[in-house]
């Protein structure tokens, strides 16, 4: 009996993601990766002053490097890339679900993203919800920036440790940490409250911050699903802030003073 399209499809994208691997480059996310136990690391390749650098956290990872010579460096990235004679072919890392990184510190904070594609920006928001005390970064699995070198090396390191979730769906995503017992913020410029203001006497809630792409900003879906849009106070009227300034500044507003 032939299977249904929908269930070859599926079988599909499971393979896929079975095979897929990530190349991280430079030399502090290729540090911050081999020092991390849950990351399954693949290939090696450095120069020999890179494995100098990198020799206490190549004998930890317990991985044979690569040597190549500098002039000749044949990892498979983007030619423009800083790499600082490293690269570390890892496999994704595997976080798990909404629940388990979402609830369990005393005042819970998450940042949802809504269509932010950026790997530059998406690897500065994970860099500021490591600082800022975040329990994990949120996108959806397509429309959103995926593991890459660019978005580890932006990251300084906190991909290894700061939980980067890639849902489905951002709305069943959002309705999951309402019944968390998440009062969920929205940021939109056109909004009437503050963050602050929004919170109020609420500071001790769990609170969960969605964030859009700069320039169409969130989804009608999203804004609707919500408990409520907000704003950041502003001092004037000079535009809007890059959407990882925003998600610094929405975690920071929206810390427990208590």
């Amino acid at each position: 009996m032939k299977k249904p399209k929908w269930v070859v499809e599926k079988e599909q994208a499971r393979k896929a993601a079975a095979a897929e691997t990530v190349w991280l480059f430079g030399l502090h996310a290729v540090r911050d990766a081999l020092m991390n136990p849950k990351r399954q690391k693949l290939r090696l390749i450095v120069t020999r002053n890179a494995r100098v650098k990198l020799a206490e956290a190549i004998a930890f990872a317990g991985i044979e490097a690569e040597m190549v010579d500098p002039r000749k460096f044949n990892a498979p990235i983007d030619q423009g890339s800083v790499h600082q004679g490293a690269a570390l072919e890892v496999k994704p890392l595997e976080w798990g679900g909404l629940a388990e990184n979402c609830i369990g510190r005393e005042h819970p904070r998450v940042i949802l993203l809504d269509r932010v594609t950026d790997p530059h920006n998406v690897g500065a928001i994970l860099r500021s919800a490591e600082v800022l005390g975040a329990s994990a970064v949120i996108g959806t699995r397509h429309h959103s920036a995926p593991e890459t070198g660019a978005l580890a090396k932006t990251a300084s390191g906190a991909l290894e440790r700061q939980p980067y979730l890639r849902v489905r769906n951002l709305a069943d995503a959002i309705v999951e940490l309402q019944g968390m017992g998440f009062l969920v913020l929205g940021l939109d410029g056109e909004a009437e409250d503050t963050i602050e203001a929004a919170i109020g006497d609420q500071r001790d809630r769990p609170v969960a911050l969605v964030l859009g792409a700069e320039g169409p900003g969130l989804r009608q879906k999203t804004k609707e699903t919500v408990d409520k849009l907000v704003k950041i106070d502003a001092a004037g009227g000079f535009g809007s802030l890059n959407v990882s300034n925003a998600a610094a500044i929405a975690l920071y507003a929206s810390r427990y003073t208590g």
